[in-house]
């Protein structure tokens, strides 16, 4: 659950990085005072065996393709409905290879859930849309290479090296979108507090939860996901769904824990 705050917190202190840097320039910075932090607590090396260097550099591209189509959902719609597309994902991965009827019940939930979102109330930006599905599948694969990230070693190396590869391959981006707007010191403290919030902690919270828990059940620990977005985006950020979108947020997160409880 602290990961989950971290995470939406983070999420909407990026709205006021949006303006001056754009969605990229977000994730650059958010990337690499990240790695920066991970990288001195955890001071990885570049001699460990292959194996463990392709799923860190795996899980670097899942975070990297995620940060930016997730930001660039959240630069078009509001930040309980990204949320929620976001997190079909981490559904799918707990449903996959369920035998219960029970589940296809779960699922009719969810998929209710989305139309409610999507297709009532407040019209949702298409593209938008279709950045936070994108974010979705890349948080889905994350989840699965991220536990055999977390099986190889008993501390956060192999997340600092994962989180370094990341900011290696959004930086360009950010460049492009940003230039030396980057360096600006407002901005840098601003980033500097979301890289903590929304990177730091909890992708460690996440690391260790993965140590102990099967990706199957760690979708129950982000299935609250959703609606926290949702209420973030209303107080923080005053950022409204119609009532019908508000029953579609809230399918999914129920979906979410009826799918992922342990049965």
């Amino acid at each position: 659950m602290a990961g989950v705050l971290g995470l939406q917190c983070g999420a909407a202190l990026t709205t006021r990085l949006y303006p001056v840097v754009g969605p990229a320039g977000v994730v650059s910075l958010r990337l690499c005072l990240a790695a920066v932090v991970l990288t001195a607590l955890w001071r990885p090396g570049l001699r460990g065996d292959r194996s463990t260097l392709g799923v860190a550099a795996a899980a670097g591209t899942l975070l990297a393709v995620h940060h930016l189509s997730y930001y660039e959902a959240v630069d078009r719609l509001p930040l309980g409905a990204a949320t929620t597309m976001e997190f079909l994902g981490p559904f799918a991965l707990a449903l996959f290879g369920s035998r219960r009827v029970a589940d296809l019940l779960w699922a009719c939930l969810a998929a209710a859930g989305v139309v409610l979102l999507s297709h009532s109330g407040i019209p949702l930006d298409a593209a938008g849309l279709a950045c936070a599905l994108l974010a979705g599948c890349c948080w889905g694969g994350y989840i699965l290479v991220g536990k055999r990230l977390a099986e190889r070693g008993p501390d956060g190396r192999g997340l600092a090296l994962a989180v370094t590869w990341g900011a290696l391959l959004s930086l360009p981006y950010g460049i492009t979108q940003a230039g030396s707007r980057l360096l600006d010191p407002t901005v840098l403290a601003l980033a500097a507090a979301v890289a903590l919030l929304s990177s730091v902690l909890p992708y460690t919270f996440h690391l260790e939860a993965l140590r102990r828990l099967p990706p199957r059940a760690f979708g129950v620990l982000t299935s609250l996901e959703p609606a926290v977005g949702a209420l973030i985006g209303l107080l923080v950020l005053g950022q409204h769904l119609a009532v019908p979108q508000w029953a579609g947020v809230l399918a999914v997160a129920l979906a979410s824990i009826g799918a992922t409880r342990t049965p």
